[in-house]
């Protein structure tokens, strides 16, 4: 049986190494005819291009004595994942491109990974989170290539605010203000740490939590990053991942890296991308808000603050004779902040229409113009004494390009079918102008040298339909294929919709969300979820929540979104065995825990977006007038998709058990609802209290820990 080596993976210089790691896989078991170089010729190969023997190879390769019996415990082969793995197999031959959703517990991370390892080439798989970053690079890949005696390399590539700067960190450790004794500290450490690392990772530097304020100042941004002019370069972090990143066979980004280097070029993944054969998206279902966000623009006072502080700091430093930079800085610092002040406290979402006669906004964004306008002058007059005066020069510049434009569109005296909105926060405001669809822009990036793209998730499908999904990417012409999950749901799994509750408008549905509640987390003795569509019902809930524990002496820990970071929260909630979690948005996805420790997961109300949010509603306006249905063709889809994810927290292993309850009725009382659970896995089905309890109670000693 010869050993299937693809036509494409027989050039270059990494063919030979291939082939070594071909013949580490399969010898002494088969021989290689076909993947000798010619005898007469050391320049020619005889190769197959044989797909069925391809998928032959991966059969025995995934089946239930192949290699990965050896080194996974408890391997036995997955029919489902070996099919998923062969369709994928077709699309990296074929250079084509394949959407798949595969359900929990299908295998999908080895689906796509054996057949990207096996053929060759140079891959890039993006995937949502950081930390299924560090899950594929650290745990999946490596068991991967072992398994296949694989010599690829590996690189995992992050945004540059994850690694030291070492201009950065000399900059604020000479001329840097520390706010608090913890800064100062940290600081020291991170001095300590750059010096022994070969890195630059802060992932790697314990001692500093990820969220500190303190990595602001001793990071950097593609803004303020002075390039090969930098007299840091040969030692800077950024340039050694992305370098390696560059060499490596393999490299793992996720989403925001790889649509952040799409649109600004700043990742290093533009140098990456035309060389590779196969680009892999996990979690594929969060591409279109990823890819929306990237493809729009937008100016933050964050950003200002932070040039305002760069400014004064280097101005001093390099040219301190060439301008009053504390009072410049002053001035557009000061009128950052007030811009903030004319526009609501809290988080908001506003439309241009909302706020273009908004006199006091229009005249505060006026004059942060042209205090911004005059701080780049200064700039561009002492620019040449610096690289990093230059920097901010062209920083400022390009800010106050957006704002003007910004300006212009919203008074109407220019026309775009961009949308044009601010958001607003604590104590910052960001003006947005976002792209009502990405998935032209999105074609064009894929357009070019012929490669696989493969976008692969539980959840990207509604009823076995991709169209929603598809469209919003432009991927309409894909193939597209669903897996389910291989668990029983129907012994395993019930949902339940209580049989009485208020509407979710009512000023009381938080209370009775708790009050639905109590039964069945008394009857699971905890483990559970709370996931709610709103942080307001967080703080109602968790404070009802609360006030019952304490008045009932019961015993289960409550965990609160935003009272701790979430991977604390999810690692205190797990060893507990019998805690209560209540969370946001953050905790509908992306989230594992197995066992008793998760047996209820409770949805406070259906995931609807709310329809006065800007993008949304003129996305909505815009299908409208094409003849569709905001409500069916976009805001219903969306809810399915992010309810489905909800959902998807409950059974994460074959032996889980537990109940999933959606609290609002709408699930039944509407003719919608039909479509919304018909998309869910099949879970047996009940609005019976008592039985929903019942089942809790029954055999939840089984479920493994």
């Amino acid at each position: 049986m010869a050993v299937w080596v693809p036509k494409r993976a027989c050039s270059g210089k990494g063919f030979l190494r291939r082939l070594a790691s071909c013949r580490a896989v399969f010898a002494p078991q088969f021989v290689f005819p076909e993947c000798f170089l010619d005898s007469e010729s050391s320049s020619q190969l005889v190769y197959s291009d044989d797909l069925k023997a391809y998928e032959e190879d991966l059969a025995r390769l995934m089946g239930p004595d192949g290699p990965f019996s050896e080194v996974v415990e408890g391997y036995n082969g997955r029919p489902m994942q070996l099919e998923m793995a062969q369709a994928i197999a077709r699309t990296i031959v074929n250079c084509e491109t394949f959407v798949a959703e595969a359900g929990t517990g299908t295998g999908k991370t080895f689906a796509y990974l054996v057949p990207a390892l096996m053929w060759g080439g140079k891959v890039i798989i993006s995937t949502g989170t950081r930390n299924l970053q560090d899950q594929l690079f650290f745990r999946d890949i490596p068991t991967v290539r072992k398994a296949l005696v694989s010599p690829v390399t590996v690189a995992l590539l992050k945004g540059r605010a994850n690694y030291v700067c070492p201009l950065h960190l000399a900059r604020t450790a000479e001329y840097g203000r520390m706010e608090t004794k913890a800064d100062t500290y940290y600081l020291r450490e991170i001095v300590k740490f750059a010096k022994r690392t070969d890195t630059g990772d802060k992932s790697d530097l314990p001692t500093v939590p990820e969220t500190a304020s303190i990595w602001n100042q001793v990071t950097s941004t593609k803004e303020n990053c002075p390039g090969t002019e930098c007299p840091h370069y040969q030692d800077c972090f950024v340039m050694k991942a992305r370098k390696a990143a560059q060499q490596a066979d393999v490299v793992v980004v996720n989403h925001h890296l790889f649509f952040a280097d799409v649109v600004l070029k700043d990742t290093g993944v533009a140098e990456l991308l035309p060389t590779a054969n196969t680009v892999i998206f996990d979690e594929a279902h969060q591409l279109p808000d990823t890819a929306t966000m990237f493809f729009g623009q937008f100016v933050a006072t964050g950003q200002m603050h932070e040039l305002c502080r760069d400014v004064q700091v280097e101005g001093l430093a390099q040219a301190r004779d060439g301008a009053d930079w504390v009072g410049l800085v002053g001035r557009l610092d000061k009128a950052t902040k007030d811009l903030r002040l004319t526009l609501p406290e809290g988080m908001n979402r506003m439309a241009v229409h909302q706020i273009a006669k908004h006199d006091a906004f229009m005249a505060a964004l006026e004059t942060f113009l042209a205090a911004l306008d005059g701080l780049g002058e200064a700039l561009s007059a002492q620019a040449e004494r610096s690289e990093v005066l230059e920097v901010c020069r062209a920083r400022a510049a390009e800010a106050g390009a957006f704002v003007r434009k910004w300006l212009a569109l919203a008074k109407g005296e220019e026309k775009t079918e961009d949308v044009l909105w601010v958001e607003t926060f604590g104590l910052s405001l960001q003006l947005h102008l976002t792209p009502l669809s990405v998935a032209d822009v999105f074609n064009k990036q894929r357009e070019g040298t012929p490669r696989a793209w493969i976008f692969t998730s539980a959840t990207l499908a509604i009823r076995q339909d991709f169209h929603y999904f598809a469209s919003r990417m432009g991927l309409l012409e894909a193939e597209s294929k669903t897996w389910p999950s291989p668990f029983n749901y129907g012994e395993n799994a019930m949902l339940y919709v209580p049989d009485k509750m208020p509407m979710p408008q009512s000023p009381y549905y938080s209370d009775a969300v708790v009050e639905a509640a109590l039964p069945l987390i008394e009857a699971s003795g905890g483990g559970a979820f709370i996931l709610c569509t709103t942080l307001r019902a967080v703080g109602q809930i968790s404070a009802r929540l609360r006030e019952i524990f304490k008045e009932k002496e019961w015993p289960f820990p409550l965990f609160v979104q935003g009272e701790s970071g979430k991977t604390d929260l999810l690692e205190r909630f797990r060893k507990s065995g019998n805690g209560v979690l209540v969370g946001s948005q953050s905790f509908w996805e992306g989230v594992d825990v197995r066992g008793k420790a998760l047996s209820l997961v409770i949805v406070d109300k259906l995931p609807f977006a709310p329809p006065d949010d800007p993008v949304l509603a003129a996305r909505i306006r815009a299908l409208e007038k094409e003849g569709g249905n905001g409500f069916m063709d976009f805001q219903l889809p969306e809810a399915i998709m992010s309810l489905k994810q909800g959902a998807g927290r409950l059974i994460r292993d074959e032996r889980d058990r537990g109940v999933l309850m959606i609290c609002d009725t709408r699930l039944i009382s509407r003719a919608y609802g039909r479509r919304i659970w018909q998309s869910l896995p099949p879970f047996s089905r009940t609005r019976d209290e008592a039985a929903a309890c019942a089942f809790l109670r029954d055999d939840g000693s089984e479920k493994a820990a």
